[in-house]
């Protein structure tokens, strides 16, 4: 059983695709931990086993072997209801293409993981009015997907991971879509909510991206190859973005 302080505890993973004939091995035996609070960056190319790291660190895949600790609980114990629920509570997610209901405005999307935890209409609209505006987002609350720029997108599929204040913000490729500015403010984003005391995963193919975090996880051939340790004091500002009604959450 992982530490207290470990918000997540990877120990001798493996996750192995296909059968007899075409095996491939995505992961081949990985271990690590994450603190709490922590900003980790989990850094490889195409076909490393980043991603499938990711997915199984947000419980969207189960590890072959091995054991997967998410804060006190034994991952590997729970049925897939309970799997649904903790993901759903203690994991917000941030991907490359947003992930956003493109008939749905932006308000509608960054309440909808209320809506699954059943937390009532008003409360859900305070919440996801808060977040929003604290994503500089307060007046493209009504406005499609479609009508937004894509730094605008990506802010508002942070505000939709952060609305259910999880333990552990995972980001897969959060800047691969974004121009370089764009890029800037949400790696300025994470930056400010590491500084905040948040957890923060992402898995990136690109150095200047994952300089931003505490520590660089380094993954080739469904291992993990180094490990870097950075001291980036003030790397990063979210210029326009206020996260300060965060600290209260």
């Amino acid at each position: 059983m992982p530490e207290n302080d470990l918000v997540v505890s990877i120990r001798e993973v493996t996750k192995v695709y296909g059968g007899v004939d075409n095996r491939v091995m995505a992961l081949a035996g990985v271990s690590f931990d994450v603190r709490r609070g922590e900003f980790l960056s989990i850094m490889g190319q195409s076909g490393s086993g980043k991603s499938t790291l990711l997915h199984i660190l947000g419980l969207l895949h189960k590890p072959t072997d091995g054991d997967y600790f998410l804060e006190d609980r034994v991952i590997a114990e729970l049925g897939d209801r309970e799997l649904s629920r903790l993901r759903g509570r203690r994991i917000g997610m941030v991907f490359q293409r947003f992930n956003l209901l493109p008939a749905d405005d932006i308000l509608t999307n960054v309440q909808l993981p209320l809506v699954y935890m059943r937390v009532p209409p008003g409360e859900r609209r305070r919440r996801a009015e808060a977040v929003l505006s604290a994503m500089d987002l307060g007046d493209r609350m009504s406005h499609l997907p479609t009508q937004l720029s894509g730094g605008q997108l990506q802010r508002a599929a942070i505000a939709r991971a952060l609305i259910t204040d999880p333990a552990i913000i995972l980001a897969d490729e959060p800047t691969g879509n974004l121009d370089s500015e764009s890029g800037k403010v949400v790696m300025g984003i994470f930056r400010g909510l590491h500084r905040l005391g948040r957890t923060v995963i992402q898995v990136t193919h690109d150095r200047e991206k994952a300089v931003y975090a505490d520590r660089i996880l380094n993954i080739r051939d469904g291992l993990l190859a180094g490990e870097e340790v950075l001291d980036n004091p003030t790397q990063g500002d979210a210029a326009g973005v206020d996260l300060s009604y965060l600290d209260t959450q």
